[in-house]
């Protein structure tokens, strides 16, 4: 009974186009980059005509108000943590058609394979071929953009796939949210902010038509 509440929450909030940042445990900082959900989500309202409320909410793992939003994001530089409460929660929003985007601020992979084990102990991450249609929407990308770099390695798109739909974004080495900030919190060109945005855009464009 409570997954078809679930799914009927969900259903119903799909037309909202609403977006939140996902609060985890563990000590980790899931409050960083508070203006970067803000401008992406004014830059897709400006360039692929959503109708996205760009004052993004706060929502709990565990809490059933995670069915209210199509997609959620998560961030931070250090530790996370799920409950077996968190996971169960997290795991039955996205099988009902919600969808997680991680993205590493530096410092959050290894705890982020540990804990995404416990949502899906089925699954792997896997790299994302760029003939996905994350990566072609309105606009297209042959490689993710690398906003920062930290230990000279590629930029990489991972995802989870359950039967064969993807549920989770991660995007590793990028710093895609740090893109979305403000300009003069990180002083980047406006053309990586512009190629993070245009990326963050593609993100919520795939969310919204799959």
């Amino acid at each position: 009974m409570h997954k078809l509440i679930f799914i009927l929450l969900f259903t119903l909030s799909i037309n909202a186009q609403q977006i939140a940042v996902l609060k985890y445990g563990g000590g980790g900082d899931w409050y960083a980059n508070p203006t970067a959900l803000k401008n992406l989500a004014e830059f897709c309202n400006t360039t692929i005509k959503t109708t996205i409320n760009t004052q993004p909410e706060t929502v709990v793992v565990s809490s059933i108000e995670l069915f209210n939003y199509p997609i959620v994001f998560m961030t931070g530089h250090g530790n996370v943590f799920f409950s077996e409460s968190d996971s169960e929660n997290l795991r039955d929003y996205l099988i009902s058609g919600g969808f997680l985007q991680i993205s590493d601020n530096y410092g959050m992979d290894s705890y982020i394979r540990r804990e995404m084990k416990k949502v899906f102990p089925e699954l792997e991450f896997q790299e994302i071929p760029y003939d996905h249609p994350i990566y072609h929407q309105t606009n297209t990308f042959d490689k993710l953009p690398k906003i920062h770099e930290h230990d000279g390695k590629p930029a990489q798109g991972f995802g989870l796939f359950y039967e064969g739909r993807l549920v989770c974004f991660y995007d590793y080495e990028s710093d895609l949210s740090d893109g979305w900030e403000d300009q003069e919190v990180h002083n980047d060109t406006q053309e990586a902010r512009t190629k993070a945005l245009k990326m963050g855009a593609n993100i919520i464009e795939y969310v919204f038509k799959y």
